[in-house]
């Protein structure tokens, strides 16, 4: 079974386990899916990465919506994906944010964290506190990770996907004033199910998941999405030729 997509392009089907993973409050929201528009899809919460990884064990590409590979220093717009990436998202380009040092991203503390922040960046800078929040879910995939199982568990970005499905950036933010823009969840919804993906029977057959939303759900779906492509070849890298961090983590953004 293909799905159409906007712009032309047609999914293509796969059979194997794909599993497309957003943090959540608390938590992680993981979908699993053989990348077939009528095949079997599902959700469930995850506790912490380590039972993300048992739940997705059978999947042949786990991507993520998390920073994978970390800079000994911190520059300007962040790791050279994330500036690549951004630079085509247009109105969207705050969804993606600057990752700091991977020292800074072990500060315990917020103040500890924008001081060694500081000291780790050039130019010196502090980080914002949204940025903070996530640092503890980042820690439990950087503890993680080796290169070995970076060969399946790749790091995404849905409005970075969102932009591949429509061809270019999207005009409806998901958020407003950190609240669910329904207009905009709709519109990446319809993105989802012109490409391929069964998002409207993802969402009508799973149950709310305890702390997550339907932007969380609606973004493990197209993290789910670029998992498809990463497994068949056929997703962008950003940059082209991404580099290793110190402990030999491809820094790349993949959609």
């Amino acid at each position: 079974m293909t799905g159409a997509r906007e712009g032309g392009e047609r999914t293509v089907a796969s059979p194997r386990m794909l599993a497309g993973v957003d943090g959540c409050r608390g938590g992680w929201v993981v979908v699993l899916w053989r990348g077939l528009a009528e095949g079997p899809v599902r959700a469930m919460r995850a506790a912490s990465f380590a039972e993300v990884l048992d739940v997705a064990a059978e999947a042949v590409v786990v991507a993520v919506d998390m920073p994978i590979g970390l800079p000994e220093r911190g520059s300007l717009g962040g790791r050279a994906c994330d500036v690549a990436a951004r630079a085509g998202l247009g109105e969207r380009q705050s969804a993606l944010f600057a990752v700091p040092s991977r020292a800074a991203v072990m500060g315990e503390s917020y103040a500890e964290a924008c001081r060694i922040a500081r000291t780790t960046s050039d130019p010196p800078r502090a980080v914002s506190k949204q940025c903070f929040n996530l640092f503890a879910k980042i820690r439990e995939i950087d503890r993680l990770m080796t290169p070995a199982l970076q060969a399946r568990v790749r790091e995404c970005h849905p409005e970075v996907a969102f932009a591949a499905m429509a061809g270019g950036p999207l005009a409806l933010p998901k958020k407003v004033k950190s609240q669910p823009h329904a207009p905009g969840l709709a519109l990446r919804a319809r993105l989802l199910s012109a490409s391929g993906f069964p998002i409207g029977r993802l969402m009508a057959e799973t149950e709310r998941l305890a702390g997550s939303g339907d932007d969380d759900l609606i973004d493990a779906a197209a993290c789910a999405w670029s998992a498809e492509r990463i497994a068949a070849g056929r997703a962008r890298s950003f940059p082209d030729d991404p580099p290793r961090d110190g402990r030999g983590l491809l820094m790349a953004i993949e959609a």
